[in-house]
């Protein structure tokens, strides 16, 4: 019986929950010994000219090792998209967060006496705090380049003349809202400089080799003169892709002061300087017939990037998305980036694609309220049809297969759909105040999009055990496991004999890392390759051995032997016996390079009950259809919806960023920035359902945020369908109770949306 597809318990979890991880702040390296430890002195205003520093007082505080500028560093800036961003802000600060000093002391204590004694003078200029004070450009945040919109692309002028055929227009303007990754480990990094002039560097990131190279470029040293070691990471979500400029002035300052660096973050200073997400301004224009058929669908968006461009890519990938499940006929798509004087915006939980997804099902309900049709019925008339993959949106994006009517079907018989709109309709005629809400979504998602590879290498040892290095970087996905469960079953190896290694650059120098669900489709693959040249390899040897012909011999997977073919009782060797034959060990070293993006899919339905006097919003169930394609381990493919159902539902109703008028965040604090506990969420209802793909060698799709992109607009329009009762339209995201109270009072008024 193949391992693959059984619920096996993840390896990693039995150091994480005995003796605990060991995190980039927890290291205890000898090259560290005797390390500074580092704090930055970060701006307390959005916008304004530096007229002056003085670190004099500070640099003679007690332990103090050193304060440095951006006078000092010598650094050029680096590009974040058409401008550039200085490691230290020297002339100008543009959000508040953004490092000025860095102050260097012996001991952890001393840092925060230290940093108050640098002293700043700001001279404050006016904020861009909003995307509709960026466009009115009255503040300009670059004046050289004329405006704050750093990027535009699609169409220049919209063309009504698509919607002329269409019996029903809607237009509505959709805020995804800014919000933060607060992954459980902060921000961290420990820099040290070798008497060979090689600068190591262990840091919380999703890639060293990104991080490698990007270190390297911005100190102006080759490659081969920076490692980087990922430890244990605790959680990424998008926004520890590569190496922060953090990094980069930790890297000169431990060189600058000629011993090791230490830096981990507070959490404070992780809500507000650590790269948010989403951020976009989104207006959907769809019409069709009153069959429910949709004809045209416009989507017009505006990208929040923070202070500085560093991800202008964010909006291209809402735009590519942009059509979803649907086969739409007349498709337009324009997008706008502009930089506010607020934290930058960088990848989180989809990059991009729960954006589209967002927007799109919002319109779709938008669409089916104003036909008097079940939201359902005006999804199914739509969907791409299953004989139609491979299938090119007009957008762009090649999907590889999908079933998406059959995804629906599931989760509404799954959730007994029929019953709820029912009891639904039986509420609102009763006149009682807790209203029932149902939200479906379906959503599409593309994952391994970036094209770029990824390396493996599986070495098979003297004593039977192997070894594997892959180029993917686990921080909380269980791909270790995963990775593992394939050689075992590939190989007839048992996992206790198999260890999966990652994360070093001196050990893995070519490899692209973890981000937009590439890990599995594309590290996994490179893995099996990697695995199959060892078979081939060991099928040589053993043929020796054995003094048969190597197309004669198999290997028992069962087993773990090599055996001749159609004489199982004949001579057997196990994997030990031929890696012994070997000169050194079986060894392959690969490169992945063949994968295309996959696009995994799935329907959501939410039920939600909202009480109309209060506002108070509960979650009554989640029911979830994500197929990603044949499934490795189902127990971390189960963990891995949970947490994107989670992330999901808490964006529907709790979490946001939030800035008052002059760039200041009030969200600055986990007492004021609210994300979901277990408390708030229900039991997950999942639905099985694999499609699998021809494009890598699993046959996998990736799912990372697959569950976030479905249940995000699921669970906003369980909420919106229940507040359509009491006359509301329509409603941002975070639907919290004093939004939904606001709304309903508005309602009451006359003055719904």
């Amino acid at each position: 019986m193949s391992i693959v597809g059984t619920r096996v318990v993840r390896q990693e979890d039995q150091n994480l929950i005995t003796a605990g991880g060991t995190y980039v702040d927890d290291l205890r390296e000898e090259a560290l010994s005797g390390a500074a430890h580092a704090v930055f002195v970060r701006s307390p205003v959005a916008h304004a000219r530096i007229e002056s520093i003085d670190v004099s007082e500070a640099k003679a505080a007690p332990g103090v090792l050193g304060v440095f500028t951006a006078a000092d560093l010598g650094l050029d800036p680096h590009a974040a998209g058409p401008v550039k961003e200085p490691w230290l802000a020297g002339e100008v600060v543009r959000y508040v967060g953004e490092p000025v000093a860095l102050v260097l002391t012996e001991e952890r204590y001393q840092l925060a006496d230290a940093a108050e004694l640098v002293d700043i003078d700001y001279d404050p200029l006016g904020a861009v705090a909003s995307i509709d004070a960026a466009l009115a450009d009255e503040t300009l945040l670059y004046p050289e380049t004329g405006s704050n919109v750093m990027q535009v692309n699609g169409a220049q002028e919209f063309d009504d003349g698509i919607f002329a055929d269409c019996d029903v227009v809607v237009t509505t303007t959709i805020v995804n809202q800014r919000v933060a990754p607060a992954p459980l480990e902060v921000r961290g990094a420990s820099c040290a400089w070798g008497e060979d002039g090689r600068l190591t560097v262990w840091l919380s990131t999703q890639n060293a080799q990104i991080a490698r190279t990007q270190l390297a470029m911005s100190l102006g040293v080759g490659e081969d003169k920076v490692r980087v070691i990922a430890p244990d990471v605790g959680g990424g979500f998008g926004a520890k892709i590569g190496a922060d400029p953090e990094a980069t002035v930790l890297g000169w300052a431990a060189k600058e002061i000629g011993r090791p660096v230490r830096w981990v973050e507070s959490r404070s200073e992780n809500l507000t300087s650590m790269t948010h997400g989403r951020a976009q301004q989104n207006t959907v224009t769809i019409g069709g017939k009153r069959d429910g058929t949709v004809l045209a669908y416009r989507l017009d968006v505006i990208q929040d990037a923070g202070a500085y461009p560093r991800t202008l890519f964010l909006p291209t990938l809402t735009e590519l998305m942009a059509v979803g499940v649907y086969r739409f006929p007349k498709v337009e798509t324009r997008s706008r980036a502009v930089v506010t004087n607020t934290t930058p915006i960088a990848a989180y939980r989809g990059a991009g694609r729960p954006e589209a997804t967002a927007a799109l099902e919002r319109a779709m309900d938008r669409f089916a309220g104003e036909l008097g049709l079940d939201p359902a019925e005006v999804r199914r008339v739509n969907f791409i049809r299953p004989e139609e993959f491979p299938y090119q949106t007009p957008t762009g994006a090649s999907y590889d297969t999908g079933e998406y009517a059959a995804a629906l079907d599931k989760a509404l018989e799954a959730a007994g759909y029929a019953e709820l709109r029912a009891e639904q309709k039986r509420r609102r005629d009763a006149g009682d105040p807790i209203e029932l809400g149902l939200g479906i979504a379906a959503y599409v998602e593309i994952t391994g999009g970036d094209s770029g590879g990824e390396s493996g290498r599986v070495d098979v040892h003297p004593d039977g055990s192997v070894v594997a290095w892959t180029g993917s970087s686990p921080h909380g996905q269980g791909l270790g496991t995963s990775l593992a469960m394939l050689l075992s079953d590939q190989l007839g190896v048992p996992l206790d004999k198999i260890t999966v290694r990652h994360g070093d650059t001196d050990e893995v120098p070519k490899a692209v890392g973890t981000f937009g669900s590439r890990s599995l489709q594309l590290g996994g693959s490179a893995i099996r390759q990697a695995a199959d040249e060892v078979i081939a390899q060991a099928r040589d040897l053993a043929a020796d051995l054995l003094e048969a012909a190597p197309d004669d011999l198999e290997l028992d997977a069962e087993r773990g032997v090599w055996q001749v073919r159609g004489a199982p009782s004949s001579s057997v060797l196990n994997w030990a016996q031929v890696a012994s034959a070997a000169e050194g060990k079986l060894t392959a070293d690969v490169w992945f390079g063949g994968g295309k993006p996959t696009f995994p899919f799935g329907a959501h339905l939410a039920v939600v009950e909202v009480d109309t006097e209060t506002g108070k919003v509960e979650l009554r169930r989640i029911v979830a259809v994500d197929d990603a394609g044949p499934i490795v381990n189902p127990l971390t493919f189960r963990g891995q919806r949970h947490g994107g159902l989670g992330q999901g539902a808490a964006q529907a109703l709790m979490e946001v960023v939030t800035y008052d008028e002059d760039g200041n965040p009030t969200t600055a604090t986990l007492a004021d920035y609210s994300f979901i506990t277990a408390a708030e969420l229900p039991d997950f209802e999942l639905v099985d359902m694999a499609t699998p793909t021809d494009r890598n060698l699993l046959g996998v799709k990736g799912i990372g945020e697959a569950a976030t992109i479905g249940s995000t607009p699921a669970v906003h329009n369980a909420v919106v369908d229940a507040l359509a009762g009491r006359g509301v339209k329509h409603l941002d995201m975070p639907t919290t109770p004093i939004r939904v109270w606001a709304a309903l009072e508005e309602a009451r008024k006359g003055n719904a949306r």
